[in-house]
């Protein structure tokens, strides 16, 4: 087993991962058409955040999936009304969970290296990662693995712009990945949707943000035009990469984050951005971040969590992606 990706907290004797999907933690063979895998730990601004709440998430997700409990997997095989037949449209389509990449805490930012060399496997390899996180710190190694010869458009989900170009001197936490974002030769543009509220951004970031040519839109904005006139402002036939803050939906479907504002993305929204941008081109990679399993009610984020994964997947696969 190469040390680099481990399991934490599955149960024993459990050797599937996310919905199902086989386990495969040897980074050097990896045979997939999509790969998941979790990135528990961001670089924090204070001691206190070394290993913060949003670091359980990706196992917890894993053991809250729908299908954690069952020897079939529903989620593979049933008929799913969200996509219009079975997840994987009855294709020979090949999904690993790659686990967890490993952490040293005498060096907390060998989590971002090891994270940045998965990465940088799976995007060579053309295999389509899917990331969950840890907090929004975790895109950036991520994001500098995307290769510059195949540059994307970076789609953000979030309540905030996360332009800080640091905080208490680390540049490479959760309120600065869009600033990192913006620095990479591999992203040609940038769009933020589902702002809001007060967060990370002072007016310096938002000047900064406006100055590169950000499209910064609101939530409200969201609401008041649509999602439809929201796809149409951005390119077709591109790459995309996208980002996804759980605090970027509204607190009524994602209560677990340590940021709830109201009037986020309803759920209804979020599938339908999803599905667009899927159909405009080749999304190489998506992370799902910042879930807070501490405020978590009901399994509320968690459900709606499964759901944007498998409503990506499968929209993925009808795409034509992996034909």
């Amino acid at each position: 087993m190469n040390t680099i990706l481990s399991l934490t907290e599955l149960p024993k004797g459990n050797a599937k991962g996310l919905l199902g999907f086989p386990l495969n933690l040897d980074l050097e063979k990896i045979d997939a058409h999509i790969a998941i895998l979790g990135v528990p730990y961001g670089l924090p601004y204070y001691p206190s955040e070394m290993a913060n709440d949003q670091s359980r998430a990706p196992d917890i997700l894993r053991q809250n999936a729908q299908d954690a409990a069952w020897d079939e997997p529903r989620t593979l095989h049933h008929f799913d009304w969200d996509l219009g037949g079975p997840l994987l449209n009855n294709k020979d389509i090949k999904i690993v969970d790659l686990g967890n990449v490993t952490a040293d805490f005498r060096d907390p930012r060998e989590h971002y290296n090891r994270a940045e060399r998965v990465a940088s496997k799976i995007f060579s390899s053309n295999i389509t990662l899917i990331s969950i996180g840890g907090d929004h710190g975790i895109p950036i190694p991520i994001m500098r693995a995307i290769p510059e010869n195949k540059p994307v458009v970076l789609i953000q989900i979030d309540a905030h712009m996360d332009w800080r170009d640091e905080v208490n001197g680390e540049r490479e936490g959760y309120s600065s990945p869009i600033k990192r974002a913006s620095e990479l030769k591999s992203v040609n543009s940038i769009f933020q949707i589902g702002l809001r509220g007060v967060g990370s951004g002072r007016q310096e970031e938002f000047e900064q943000a406006k100055a590169y040519g950000s499209n910064l839109i609101s939530a409200y904005e969201v609401h008041d035009v649509g999602i439809q006139n929201i796809l149409n402002r951005i390119p077709d036939g591109v790459n995309f990469y996208l980002t996804i803050d759980a605090d970027g939906m509204d607190p009524t479907i994602m209560p677990a984050v340590n940021a709830p504002t109201p009037g986020g993305l309803n759920w209804v929204q979020i599938r339908e951005l999803i599905h667009g941008i899927v159909k405009k081109g080749k999304v190489i990679g998506l992370d799902l971040v910042e879930i807070s399993p501490s405020f978590e009610k009901g399994n509320t984020t968690l459900i709606h969590a499964e759901r944007l994964i498998c409503n990506f997947i499968g929209s993925a696969v009808r795409a034509g992606y992996y034909d």
